[in-house]
């Protein structure tokens, strides 16, 4: 409820008026706004994080400060920004498959579905192929980039763990079929 929240982010300013550098307070208050809609609030907090020296003792913190932030400056259509933020998670940590989903946005969004696929193709794995949003983006760019096999096979797999997936046989399966059929 926005009383919580209000509550808590009274909690969360009185932590990091003490501590001006806690990440973790820092993350819960842009968690707070983001809740609370106040998106130019919640990128401030995580501009602040992203500016502060990395400290592996506070690693997620920090990588999921990124993501979000990351994830903010794609909806705001900043794509380097996010990419500059993916990048520094993925520099930490190789196998992020959030991050590797991000980039993946970026490149779909600027048509460059071949780049967009090899994104995305990192994601799926290091998800342990889980994610059948990342599933359906996945054979969705291979469709894009006329690797039509690759796509079907991944809507196999998608298919076979979440069989009432929505759009992913009409949209991607039947139409990756078609193309390869003489």
């Amino acid at each position: 409820s926005k009383a919580n929240i209000d509550n808590a982010l009274g909690m969360l300013i009185e932590i990091v008026n003490d501590d001006h550098d806690n990440v973790p307070a820092l993350l819960a208050m842009a968690m707070c706004f983001m809740l609370l809609k106040q998106t130019p609030k919640a990128r401030n907090q995580l501009k602040r994080v992203s500016k502060l020296p990395f400290n592996s003792a506070e690693a997620d913190e920090f990588e999921r400060s990124w993501l979000m932030l990351a994830d903010i400056h794609i909806q705001g259509g900043k794509f380097d920004l996010a990419q500059e933020m993916c990048k520094k998670c993925l520099k930490y940590n190789k196998s992020c498959a959030k991050a590797w989903e991000l980039i993946g946005q970026v490149m779909e969004r600027e048509q460059s579905y071949m780049d967009a696929a090899e994104h995305y193709e990192r994601s799926w794995k290091f998800s342990a192929e889980s994610s059948p949003a990342v599933g359906f983006r996945l054979a969705f760019n291979y469709l894009k980039a006329k690797r039509f096999v690759e796509a079907i096979d991944v809507c196999q797999k998608v298919l076979k763990e979440h069989p009432t997936y929505p759009k992913i046989q009409k949209d991607i399966l039947e139409k990756a079929r078609m193309s390869i059929r003489p």
